[in-house]
């Protein structure tokens, strides 16, 4: 067991300019990765956050908002003089991109708090905003010329949340805007699930161990599923929801960055370009499915009243916001196929969905049987499956299944697993998943954000899915009870292909 980390450089001075800094994400994530940054004195020694409100506000009214925030989010306990330190660096600036004018206004107060500051002129400006508002801002800052960026001076950076189009066509559009604006290297597009120590490990796991790689491709793996299944159903946001839905949600971002991850080949080297490249490379391989393809190869469903746990969930369609009859989908499940070398025939089956009976989110990697013949003169009837198993949620680690022999003087096979858990062998604080994400946007290091022909990749592979689906309207539109695991649907997706989900649990 280990506490040694390397240690890491404090990043350069820099403004970081907050766009939604009263909404949840700032007040759930930002502030306390921000935090959690401060207290590993992981902030710059010249730092200044500007929270950009669209009403007035104060710098009492806002810190007090943020401290409230920090207290109900927070990972650990707060210290109150790390809270105070960081957040004694907020002021409040009221702007509007209806308004070109506070943008004006906005550059010259920037440009005040960066003397006073001594940060030097780098500029970080994070888009915690509806994703409507991500063009009007970003024009407005590049019209003032705030994102300017010139050889040998100060960096500007820009952080956008997902999600980044809601299709192809508008991912396009969004990417060519930005582009008129920065260069590729000042977009971050962020994930936060990329921030999450077991999703980072992928690569370390393949390409740090001779074990794996050389059975990694498709003479070895059977198939490979991936889960992310959550217990919450919609909530308060239901019109949000209700205009997007499962597939669009959580496939194109969260699901593709763990199947990039799990297929890109190894990279030649381990920096930004390179990686980004096989992770867009293979997303880009996975095989377009005509409409008649995408509706045999998926599953949609939409959950009723159940239960979970203590709570009562009520029937989606009765959800504030909703509309009566909606065939928004709350659950997906696709079987995907990648047409490359070490992919060839390997299914990758993927599933998401809301109101379930377990939170979880997982990567399972099936290998193919071992042969039988050997004892098929014993008493062994059958062999456990082998699967390699990196668990991202609730708990981080890496489990892997194999066969043994029971204790005794018969040949007996049983399956046992091998556990590792981060928890119980590395000392680490509790942390959002964004302290790492935000740290490499004010070093320069974008190897973990979504590049634009990544982000395109994605949504081209996922279009067949919703043209398929909105032709179809209610049309296949299974439902499925909260509290369950899922439509029966998803299922038979596995079953006719002699196969079955991996056990949640």
């Amino acid at each position: 067991m280990t506490d040694a980390h390397p240690p890491q450089k404090k990043p350069e001075s820099c403004s970081f300019v907050i766009f939604g800094v009263t909404g949840d994400l700032t007040h759930r994530l930002v502030i306390p990765s921000l935090y959690n940054l401060a207290a590993a004195n992981l902030l710059p020694d010249k730092f200044c956050v500007v929270g950009i409100t669209r009403k007035g506000m104060s710098n009492d009214a806002l810190r007090d908002s943020l401290l409230k925030g920090l207290h109900q989010y927070a990972t650990r306990p707060v210290d109150d003089a790390v809270a105070e330190r960081l957040l004694e660096c907020v002021t409040s600036v009221e702007a509007d991109p209806r308004d070109p004018a506070s943008f004006d206004a906005l550059r010259e107060r920037l440009e005040k708090l960066e003397a006073n500051r001594a940060t030097g002129g780098n500029r970080l400006f994070y888009l915690a905003t509806p994703p409507t508002a991500f063009a009007p801002i970003s024009r407005e800052l590049g019209r003032t010329g705030m994102l300017k960026e010139e050889e040998s001076g100060p960096w500007r950076r820009l952080v956008v949340e997902k999600p980044f189009g809601t299709d192809l066509a508008s991912a396009k559009a969004l990417n060519e805007e930005l582009l008129k604006i920065l260069t590729e290297h000042q977009i971050y597009r962020i994930d936060h699930y990329l921030g999450k120590e077991t999703v980072q490990n992928i690569l370390v796991l393949r390409f740090a161990n001779g074990m794996f790689e050389p059975i990694w491709n498709r003479n070895h793996i059977d198939h490979i599923q991936i889960t992310v299944d959550e217990k919450l159903g919609v909530g308060h946001r239901g019109s949000f929801y209700d205009a997007t839905g499962a597939l669009r949600d959580m496939v194109p971002n969260h699901l593709f960055q763990l199947l990039s991850l799990v297929a890109m080949e190894p990279p030649a080297r381990f920096d930004a370009h390179t990686v980004r490249s096989e992770k867009a490379e293979v997303l880009a391989a996975i095989q377009t499915q005509s409409e008649a393809e995408a509706l045999k190869n998926s599953v949609r469903g939409q959950y009723t009243r159940g239960r979970i746990g203590d709570a009562e969930i009520s029937d989606y369609v009765e959800t504030e916001d909703v509309r009566p009859g909606s065939t928004t989908e709350t659950y997906a499940a696709l079987k995907l196929t990648i047409d490359n070398w070490r992919w060839a025939g390997v299914p990758f089956y993927l599933r998401t969905g809301k109101a379930l009976g377990i939170k979880r989110t997982e990567v399972a990697i099936k290998f193919k049987q071992a042969p039988f013949a050997m004892f098929s003169c014993t008493a062994v009837d059958r062999l456990s499956q082998n699967y390699l198993v990196i668990s991202v949620e609730p708990t981080e680690g890496i489990t892997l299944q194999f066969n043994t022999k029971v204790p005794g003087p018969t040949i007996a096979i049983d399956g046992v697993e091998m556990k590792f858990r981060y928890k119980d062998y590395f000392k680490v604080e509790p942390a959002t998943g964004y302290e790492t994400l935000i740290y490499d946007c004010m070093i320069g290091d974008n190897i973990l954000f979504q590049r634009a022909d990544s982000v395109e990749a994605g949504w081209r592979a996922v279009q067949p899915f919703l043209d398929a689906w909105k032709k179809a309207g209610a049309a296949g539109l299974e439902k499925y009870q909260a509290g369950s695991e899922g439509p029966d649907g998803a299922e038979d997706l596995f079953r006719r292909d002699g196969r079955g989900w991996r056990k949640l649990g």
